[in-house]
Formats: structure tokens, sequence, C-alpha cells
């Protein structure tokens, strides 16, 4: 359940729930004196719902997964068909574009679940393969983004059609830890970050070599803050299942990120040091052998400057050489500068384009290889 709300008269249950599917949030009604539940909102995505002060109507924002939330209004009926849309926010020119809607496949996982991800395939953008993979790793660790509405991630979502579209595939997993699949799910990661939800991405990369035959050394890995951070445990711990990465906005040691966050999961340094040194990517840096790309914003009040820079340090001391580091002076955890955004992920194309990509190095490194 996503949301519960009670009519004025006090008769009714009206509830936000994904119950139906995890990649869907519909509204329901059930009666407070018992009963069963009844579907209003029968139109696939996501409903943000508020009754009118009469309750006979709904105003529905709702989203699909190649279109972000509008503003609808409906009457308040079971299986309401009718929606009138009151908004159109894109401009013509990005509603003019044949935006994808990602397929929803389930990957096998080495402990034996079926793990979410959405998948973005070069044919879909008339594109031929060009034998490269990308895994993304959705942030905040907890976060849902494998489902049929529109992705808090609308830049990754725009920029992964661009990757398509020059014969990469995309997948985008909601690893152990993520949101909407209950208790379980969530829990995995307690006390090891890096540790299920990591293998839960090293599935990722053997799903790509066994059914699109792309070679390991050609799939590269990229994320922000925890996707940061489980992008430098892929290489730093599993190099021999990822090319390259990019990792942005990092948390590299946990023991200096936000105790309320952290203390949740990993408990507190003192009472389970274990626990922050098996998840912490600062103490695994002597693993790194693909190429490393790291960008934080100088001004990060979220993770910490000092994180890429202690890390920086290490990698230096290690003499480790394949790595770089850009910088972003003025920009926070989430950037706001429209040229920093460009700057960013133009870095991290150009990272794969030469080192997993159709004329990369690790292209002619594994030529004549499966």
């Amino acid at each position: 359940m996503l949301d519960v709300g009670v009519s004025a008269d006090r008769k009714w249950f009206y509830l936000s729930t994904s119950e139906n599917s995890p990649f869907d949030a519909q509204l329901y009604r059930m009666p407070v004196a018992g009963g069963s539940r009844e579907r209003i909102t029968p139109q696939a995505g996501a409903h943000n719902t508020q009754l009118s002060p009469d309750e006979q109507w709904i105003a529905d924002v709702h989203s699909y997964a190649n279109r972000p939330p509008e503003l609808y209004v409906m009457r308040n009926r079971v299986n309401s068909s009718e929606m009138s849309r009151l908004t159109t926010s894109p401009t013509a020119d990005w509603r003019s574009f044949d935006w994808k809607v990602p397929e929803i496949v389930m990957i096998p996982a080495s402990d034996g679940q079926r793990v979410p991800a959405r998948i973005y395939r070069p044919q879909t953008m008339n594109a031929q393969p060009n034998g490269a993979a990308v895994i993304f790793v959705h942030g905040a660790g907890y976060l849902h983004n494998v489902h049929n509405y529109w992705s808090s991630y609308a830049r990754e979502y725009m920029f992964h059609h661009f990757l398509a579209s020059r014969g990469y595939v995309v997948l985008d997993i909601d690893y152990r830890g993520s949101a909407g699949y209950g208790r379980d799910w969530r829990t995995a990661i307690y006390r090891w970050m890096g540790g299920r939800d990591l293998q839960d991405q090293v599935d990722g990369s053997k799903y790509l070599q066994r059914e699109f035959g792309i070679n390991a050394e050609r799939i590269g890995i990229y994320g922000g803050s925890y996707g940061g951070f489980m992008t430098l445990m892929a290489l730093f711990t599993e190099p021999r299942q990822f090319g390259a990465g990019a990792a942005l906005r990092s948390v590299t040691d946990w023991a200096h990120y936000n105790h309320g966050y952290t203390s949740n999961i990993l408990n507190t340094p003192q009472t389970d040091s274990l626990a922050y040194r098996r998840s912490s990517p600062i103490f695994f840096a002597e693993g790194l052998e693909d190429p490393l790309l790291m960008a934080h914003g100088m001004v990060d009040v979220n993770v910490h400057f000092q994180d890429v820079v202690r890390l920086s340090q290490r990698l230096i001391e290690l003499g480790k050489e394949n790595w770089e580091l850009a910088v972003y002076p003025v920009e926070d955890h989430g950037f706001v500068r429209l040229d920093s955004w460009t700057d960013e992920y133009t870095r991290i194309f150009n990272l794969f384009e030469r080192s997993i990509g159709a004329r990369g190095s690790k292209a002619s490194a594994t030529s004549g290889q499966r």
C-alpha cells in the first residue's frame, strides 16, 4: 500500500496500491465496514489522486513510462475509463520524438530470485548492436525505478535512448534494497551494502553475456550517489564482470556519510566495524583494473566532496593510472546548471566509446572472443 485516506462520510477507504503489479500504482476503494476492494483507475502507470470536496470527481496526476506526469480529471467511479487531460507539459519538439516504453525483463539471480530490470535495445532505435552494453544503477538504494510510469531519472531515461541509438544494450536494474518489492527485498543489504545488491549487478552482467553474447569486458556500469558507490564496488571487487565505469557523486566510505541513513543499514562504526569495512569502496581500491570516471560537485552537502578526494589520494598511492576525476566547482549533489549536466553526460559517453564501444580499446582486445 502506498497511501490511504477515508471518505468524508467515513464509509470508504481510498487506497493507492501496487497490488496488481509492482510496476503500477492504482487507486482503489474499499468499504470501511469490510468488503472487497474496487479499482477506480484502470489505466497502466502511476496515479497520484485527490478527491474533490464533494468527492464526485478525482484530480489525477497520471504518468506512463514514456510520458511525464500530466493533470487529468475523472469521475469518481469504479473502472472510470474516461480521463480528461488538463495539462500538456513537454514541448512540441520533445513530444515529436518517438520515446520508447522500455521492456521489463526478469533477470535470474544467483540466489534463485528474479530481479526486475528495464531494457533498452538498439533494434528499437533502428540501430545495429555494437557488441557492448551499459548497466545503470539508480541512486538512493531504496528507490524504485523499474515500473510502467515516468522515471524520476528522466535524464537517464533519455540518455539510455541515445546509448541504444549508438548500438549499446542498456539495462536498468531494481537490485536488492530497491523499494516496491517488500521487506525481504529491502533488508537484503543489511550489514553489507555492496553485497547482495552488487551481486544483482553481476547477475545482470552475466545475463547480458548469456542472452546477447556480449563479452564481460565490454559491459560498462554507471550511476550517481548510491549508484556511484555501486559502480566503484563493481570495478574494485568484480573487475572480471565489467569493462568500464562512471561513478558520480559517490559514497566512498560509509563511516563518513549521513548517520540517519547509514546506521539503519550498517549499524554504527563503533559497534559494527565489519559492516562498514566490507561496504566501503575505499578499502578495495587496489582492485581497480578498468577505466574509471569519477565526477563530483565541490559543494555537495549530501555526499561530501572529501569522499572523492580521499579516494583519489588512495588511487594515487596505489599507482593506479586508468582513472580520471571531473570536478564541478559550483554544483551540489543534484546538478542545476545545464552546462554541468551536458559536460557530465558527454564524459560518460566518451568513456564508454573509447573503452567498451565499437572502436574502443576493449573491442580490439576482445576481438574474436565471445
